[in-house]
């Protein structure tokens, strides 16, 4: 079910509904199913995967003896359902959303046996299933979210800033992402043959439209949550302000993903608590294990994915020989550096092979002597004075506020909150792209 169709909107109508109307008791049971409708609407054979890890997460948290062989079976579904081919396995046909709902029984139960919590089947349940994060996230922790579930309910204080967020990841998807994607994928697409202006542009394009794209998803679950009454985590803090790689992946770029290999993976290992080089060789082996994620995707191993990671694990690993930038200019400075590293980066992630990438980056840095010339005698489409602008607007609304803008317009005074409503519902209108094209991260 597709956020740009009119049946979801209706189906969302239903929920508010039911929550309005339903005793809270039944209110859980209620988005329970509305979670499971969502998630079958394209396929039903999709509640096979979803119901047979819910269940097996339930099973575990009863049974004490069951609880790390499910552990060990969730794990080894993740990488029959994403390296099938490359093992040579019969291929599972593992649906969108996999890796996350997997992940967030991981947590669960990792969770509870580390910490004895209990909790009740069916709040266990909604957190699994909740559908807002189900595709692409937030990895909702239990002890963030399971409390709120005894209090699902419409607030109109908090409805309003869930709109405001909403709104926010629509017209970041809709109006940016999407606009900037035919410009990355004609590019992209005949990387011998595209004009260096043209393969520079899509990889600054391809930066944004992934921030925007995945971001956009995360705004949305945020904003369909609150509409409940629920709060899920923030999943990005403007990640490209941050002044070092590390702080890109710790605490900026997908948080809760990061939190997620931090508790589950790195700490396990020994942090950094068995000296710098192990420490060293831990990061190496988080962010391998992160581009592995990346790369299974039902045609082999993507090793454009694993030299991604490689080359992220390396940066943070480098930058833990180097002081912090201190003061507002050095910050800054560092941050347009660590953008750059983290773009080139990226040409790995979206080339199709790393020949690609390498080919990209080789006739972009060829150029780097004519590249003034050519930018100001290159014919800039419509597609790409667009794309520019909305850069750079997002740019300045994010080096502005370090708040979301979403809680900034909640915050406004009535007159100048619904003036930032009409404006975005009019983006939304005159320049969104409806077309179905799917968010990003529901593929990994």
């Amino acid at each position: 079910m597709s956020y740009a169709d009119l049946s979801f909107w209706l189906f969302l109508a239903l929920v508010l509904l039911g929550i309005a109307a339903l005793p809270l008791r039944l209110r859980p049971a209620w988005l329970i199913a509305a979670s499971l409708g969502f998630y079958a609407a394209p396929d039903a054979m999709r509640l096979i995967w979803l119901g047979g890890v819910a269940g097996a997460a339930l099973v575990a948290l009863s049974l004490p003896a069951a609880r790390k062989a499910v552990l060990a079976a969730l794990v080894a579904l993740l990488v029959w359902a994403k390296f099938a081919d490359a093992l040579g396995l019969p291929d599972p046909g593992a649906p969108p959303g996999l890796s996350f709902y997997c992940f967030t029984a991981i947590a669960l139960l990792a969770e509870f046996l580390r910490r004895g919590e209990s909790w009740g089947a069916a709040d266990a349940t909604l957190h699994l299933v909740w559908f807002p994060k189900l595709l692409a996230g937030p990895i909702e922790r239990p002890q963030s979210l399971i409390p709120q579930l005894s209090a699902l309910s419409l607030r109109p204080g908090l409805a309003t800033l869930g709109f405001a967020f909403l709104l926010s990841g629509l017209v970041k998807k809709l109006v940016i992402a999407d606009s900037l994607a035919p410009t990355v994928d004609a590019a992209f697409a005949i990387p011998a043959h595209a004009a260096p202006v043209d393969l520079l542009l899509a990889c600054y394009f391809f930066a944004f439209q992934i921030y925007c794209d995945f971001s956009g998803y995360a705004d949305i679950a945020i904003g369909l949550s609150a509409l409940v009454g629920l709060r899920l985590s923030r999943n990005f803090d403007r990640p490209y302000l941050s002044p070092t790689v590390t702080e890109f992946w710790s605490s900026r770029w997908h948080i809760t993903l990061g939190q997620w290999f931090r508790d589950f993976v790195y700490i396990p290992l020994g942090g950094s608590r068995r000296g710098r080089a192990r420490q060293g060789v831990n990061l190496m082996v988080v962010f391998l294990l992160s581009g592995l994620w990346h790369a299974g995707l039902g045609y082999g191993l993507g090793w454009g994915f694993v030299i991604w990671g490689l080359l992220n694990g390396a940066l943070v690993v480098g930058e833990s020989f180097l002081p912090s930038p201190q003061g507002k200019l050095a910050r800054a400075l560092w941050a347009l550096l660590t953008f750059h590293l983290i773009l080139v980066t990226w040409v790995f992630f979206r080339a199709a092979t790393p020949a690609d990438a390498l080919m990209i980056l080789a006739r972009i840095g060829e150029s780097l002597g004519q590249l003034p010339g050519l930018i100001a005698a290159f014919p800039y489409t419509a597609d790409h004075k667009l794309g520019i602008a909305l850069i750079l607007a997002l740019l300045a609304v994010e080096i502005a506020t370090p708040r979301p803008l979403a809680e900034r317009v909640t915050a406004a005074p009535l007159a100048l909150r619904w003036t930032g409503f009409y404006a975005g519902m009019a983006l939304l209108l005159l320049m969104g792209r409806w077309e179905d094209t799917g968010f990003i991260y529901a593929g990994f």
